[in-house]
């Protein structure tokens, strides 16, 4: 323990218990010093430091709840949003050098001969009184636009999904920090006692031809306390695993063992105060009480016509998109307070021109659903839904070009997402990118800028909103600074 042993041999024994491995390698240089006097307060250091950045929300919050749908693999701005009319005149032609830079390329394209502008083959049209320009492929979503605040200069450093898709979800490339919706859970709690305060739900696309990992370190806690680590509901069988009671079993019994399970881990708790005992405590009691909550959730049978119409009839299929996003409005409708969702297949390598309009059909009718089913339950004006990808893709082809098919690789140099409900200022449109969609022309916007503003909607201020983890205050938006884009506030 280095200068540090001398004070740990000075501790009363009750204090070198206390001292878990865990949190030993969690606080810090100054642990011991830090766990001595929270010995002497009655609280251990590290719970006392964790505190010191959650009292949330700082001011009035617009949103209460939130909906991220995830679009995993990098949609393509130039085919869905980003309405580039010039670029049929530069049909085949090399992408100039002063267009591209110099810029980084993944592995995938760097090697190329040439790099030929791929035009969209989809048509665009404006919409709204915001007139804002959306492909074809959208028609249901483009009557939503004056409920929508658009972002066309987002961008990212990470070119590759695995750190891009981590930036997007925690704020950092590095894995094990915690993702944004444990921020939420640890920062504005349970609404319903029977819920998860987070849930995530990973939708099946119709079409599964290039896919990309998503793992469960994506909806991590990391350092933060483990009860705000996602929750998974399956698409198929049982929404949690061993929800049920095995046969034989009944409640009363269960209750019972349950009990003294608590029983002896709260003695472990007061012995060694490790905070992952009271996670595995709470963790319990709410998979008890998700045995009465979560069937009466995911039971849509009761549900009239009129919503599968809203939605489409794909949402009566478990794992489908449609299906997903009414789960979404029901887990929200409920009190939980981050509903995160994935679509995979987003990553248009080849096949763009037959790709694209299969994983639009699976995200048209059903998005302009979740909106109109918000609205018309009143629940618009405090939910806020987030759509978009971890970046965008390239002007220029990736292998064989042909009028009617192409593929565009990676491209974190700027991408489209868009805020509906919960604050966002709809109509908003806001950056702007060259005539290549390949640089941001003005108004660039961070991820981490996007995380401050969704923090900001929350009612939090996201340069007060940290938790001391290894001696440092971390928070979402990280050390470099970030703005709350106000022109996409209400």
């Amino acid at each position: 323990m280095n200068c540090n042993s001398h004070l740990f041999r000075n501790l009363s024994p009750e204090a070198k218990l206390a001292l878990t491995r865990r949190q030993f390698l969690g606080t810090g240089a100054n642990v011991l010093g830090t766990a001595a006097l929270g010995t002497l307060l009655g609280q251990s250091g590290a719970q006392a430091s964790a505190t010191e950045g959650r009292s949330v929300p700082h001011f009035a919050p617009k949103a209460k709840y939130v909906i991220y749908l995830h679009m995993v693999g990098g949609p393509s701005q130039l085919d869905l949003y980003d309405y580039k009319p010039e670029m049929a005149a530069m049909y085949d032609k090399d992408l100039p050098d002063s267009i591209r830079n110099g810029q980084r390329l993944t592995g995938m394209t760097s090697g190329q001969a040439r790099f030929p502008v791929a035009p969209s083959k989809f048509n665009f049209a404006q919409h709204g009184k915001s007139g804002m320009w959306v492909s074809e492929l959208l028609p249901q979503t483009a009557k939503c636009v004056d409920d929508m605040a658009f972002v066309r200069s987002m961008f990212t450093e990470a070119i590759n999904h695995e750190p891009a898709i981590t930036e997007m979800q925690t704020g950092s490339q590095i894995g094990g920090r915690p993702c944004i919706g444990s921020w939420v859970s640890y920062g504005l709690g349970a609404v319903n006692q029977n819920l998860p305060t987070f849930v995530v739900l990973v939708a099946n696309p119709t079409n599964r031809e290039q896919e990309q990992a998503i793992s469960s370190k994506l909806w991590s806690s990391g350092y933060l306390p483990g009860e705000h680590a996602g929750v998974s509901f399956r698409s198929k069988g049982d929404p949690i695993l061993f929800i049920n009671n095995p046969p034989g079993v009944p409640e009363t019994l269960r209750r019972r063992s349950l009990d003294s399970i608590n029983a002896l881990n709260s003695i472990n708790l007061d012995v060694l105060g490790d905070p992952e005992t009271r996670t595995r405590i709470q963790q319990y009691e709410m998979a008890f009480r998700m045995q009465s909550s979560v069937p009466e959730l995911t039971d849509l049978s009761k549900e009239p016509q009129s919503t599968f119409t809203l939605y489409g009839e794909e949402a009566r299929t478990p794992g489908t998109f449609a299906n997903c996003t009414l789960m979404s409005r029901r887990l929200v409708e409920r009190g939980v307070r981050f509903v995160q969702l994935y679509l995979n297949n987003w990553d248009h390598h080849s096949n763009v021109g037959k790709r694209m309009p299969s994983q639009c059909q699976d995200i048209d009718q059903a998005t302009f659903g979740l909106i109109n089913d918000l609205k018309s339950r009143g629940m618009f004006e405090d939910t806020l839904i987030i759509w978009g990808g971890e970046f965008g893709r390239t002007v220029y082809s990736q292998g064989g070009l042909t009028h009617e098919n192409y593929g565009r690789d990676h491209h974190p140099r700027c991408f489209t997402m868009w805020m509906a409900g919960g604050g966002a200022k709809g109509g908003a449109i806001y950056g702007e990118t060259d005539d290549f969609s390949y640089n941001i022309a003005r108004d660039p916007v961070h991820v981490r800028d996007l995380h401050a503003t969704v923090m900001h909607l929350l009612g939090i201020n996201h340069e007060r909103f940290t938790f001391r983890s290894q001696g440092l205050d971390f928070r979402l938006t990280g050390v470099e600074k970030a703005n709350v884009i106000a022109p996409l506030l209400a």
